[in-house]
């Protein structure tokens, strides 16, 4: 399998590593606006793979260099104001280089998987599709998976149970307004007590778990890269895993043309059903507000994505 790392930032870079220990592909191409930066990550991953059990080639190059890729990964971004860390301000810089690098990407591997990463990245899964010709099966954003992976880790530690042992969602936006689906929570076959006020607790300090990584060391990287790859493995194997990604939303809980976290199925084929989990009228109701946020977000950068089409 082809995988393509747009952006070698520290996003970037730590998914290639990750990619290369993990065997994720066969081939592992790293595109990068300083191409110097790209080269000598690729060098690097390159001795790197000559430790790992599964080999694996690793270069640099340019667009033209990520063609047939099976999976190409989106992962530039303008940097954030240490000062103001705020995923939404980035909409704009970031659409600009979606206008830029997206289209050229699609056109070079017209039937591979795209993987959003970049931020606020329901806005940028968005923009990728209006963009570009590539099926809405084909594009998502990694979306709220880190943001569930955390959710799940307090409340592992609350109850005593291991983590992948609670199934349990965040929804949404990838940020200030995502929506903690309490009510699907379950271990072991038991719902978790709607009165779990510590749940609610949780659900708040993973809204802004991410910010507060950024603000600790500058930026984030390790969890992100590690959930990137997940969706990678599950592409890779087929493995129809459910997951929360970021997908086209047509006709769900009356929303339209927005793209937010639900519950989906992703495999080769990127993805392959949408999932209906029934929410309590206060989930619907702030899954709907998220969707109206993130929508504000997608008509203030329409004119920048506009600008590609003319």
């Amino acid at each position: 399998m082809k995988v393509t790392i747009v952006g070698t930032g520290h996003v970037g870079a730590t998914l290639a590593y990750v990619t290369v220990l993990e065997g994720l592909a066969d081939q592992l191409v790293l595109i990068n606006r300083d191409r110097q930066k790209a080269a000598g990550h690729a060098l690097d991953l390159q001795h790197t793979a000559s430790l790992v059990r599964q080999p694996i080639r690793v270069s640099s190059g340019e667009i033209s260099d990520s063609a047939k890729s099976d999976v190409v990964v989106f992962t530039i971004s303008v940097p954030m104001d240490p000062a103001h860390p705020d995923r939404r301000a980035l909409a704009a810089g970031n659409a600009v280089l979606v206008r830029e690098w997206l289209p050229a990407l699609a056109e070079a591997s017209p039937d591979a998987v795209f993987l959003i990463v970049t931020n606020p990245v329901d806005v940028m899964t968005w923009a990728a599709l209006q963009v570009t010709d590539l099926p809405v099966d084909r594009v998502c954003g990694v979306g709220t998976l880190v943001d569930s992976a955390r959710f799940r880790a307090m409340m592992s530690e609350e109850l005593g149970i291991h983590p992948d042992d609670i199934r349990a969602y965040i929804l949404g936006e990838h940020g200030q307004s995502q929506v903690a689906a309490i009510s699907l929570a379950w271990v072991g076959g038991e719902p978790i007590d709607q009165s779990f006020e510590r749940a609610r607790e949780f659900a708040r300090n993973t809204t802004d778990s991410g910010i507060e990584v950024f603000r600790l060391k500058g930026y984030t990287n390790f969890a992100v890269a590690k959930a990137t790859a997940l969706v990678i493995e599950a592409i890779q194997h087929d493995q129809r895993h459910t997951m929360p990604l970021s997908v086209l939303l047509n006709g769900y809980c009356g929303i339209d043309d927005v793209c937010l976290s639900i519950p989906v199925v992703i495999g080769r084929a990127g993805i392959t059903r949408r999932l209906r989990p029934k929410l309590t009228p206060d989930e619907v109701a702030a899954f709907r507000a998220s969707a109206d946020q993130v929508r504000q977000n997608n008509q203030q950068i329409s004119p920048i994505l506009n600008d590609s089409l003319r």
